[in-house]
């Protein structure tokens, strides 16, 4: 099936090439088949450059954020090791099974957040994708066609049936960047928290050891990799 339908657009493909030379530049000429770069269509959109800059702005907070906590912690871990020396076993052990508690869940938090950036993209790229069914239908029907398919599963075809740059002046003109598409998503939702927020490991109980002691507690290593920047 896969091969009757490759040879039917190479059957297409080689008169539009024909048609496209003699003209000098890819024209619109009547297919029943279209293509288009299904990864232009969002990142050349007016939509998917306001994404890629909101995601590239939170992953570059995030990380800021991250360096910031991390110093917060060296300076408790440092102070906390110097107050060894003055405190008895049984009163160290407590404030240190503390800290290393709250480095331990400031990291799972960071590590989440970071996975929330870095499925931004993919989220977006769904609400795009659901918006823009309409204007493709558009095209399609003015073009006369029956079919969309992506360039990338395409061996070769005329670029007279590509739409891609049509269709992001479509959309462009639909939905322009997206205005509150995004408001019931983790984008509208803030990734970094401010500096002065509490933190609930700040006024947790420490929990006392059995045997009275505890080992110097660990340095804080949060996770300092951004995701990805959004092409």
């Amino acid at each position: 099936m896969r091969a009757l339908l490759m040879a039917c657009v190479l059957a297409l493909a080689a008169p539009l090439c024909a048609v496209a030379q003699q003209q000098g530049a890819p024209v619109t000429v009547p297919s029943p088949i279209l293509t288009v770069d299904q990864d232009r269509l969002f990142s050349e959109s007016a939509f998917g450059r306001r994404i890629a800059a909101e995601i590239e702005a939170k992953a570059e907070a995030l990380a800021a954020e991250n360096r910031r906590i991390e110093n917060e912690l060296i300076a408790e871990e440092r102070d906390l090791t110097e107050r060894r020396a003055t405190l008895a076993p049984e009163e160290f052990a407590p404030l240190a099974e503390a800290f290393d508690e709250k480095v331990q869940r400031l990291r799972d938090r960071q590590d989440s957040k970071v996975r929330d950036v870095t499925r931004l993209r993919e989220q977006a790229q769904q609400v795009f994708l659901s918006q823009i069914a309409g204007v493709l239908e558009e095209v399609v029907r003015d073009r006369g066609a029956v079919a969309i398919l992506d360039r990338r599963a395409i061996f070769l075809s005329a670029d007279a049936i590509d739409i891609t740059d049509e269709a992001i002046e479509r959309i462009d003109d639909a939905i322009g960047e997206g205005g509150d598409l995004l408001t019931d998503t983790i984008l509208a939702e803030p990734i970094v928290e401010s500096p002065d927020a509490p933190d609930a490991s700040d006024t947790a109980d420490p929990q006392t050891q059995d045997d009275g002691t505890a080992p110097a507690p660990a340095m804080p290593e949060l996770e300092e990799d951004r995701p990805d920047p959004v092409e």
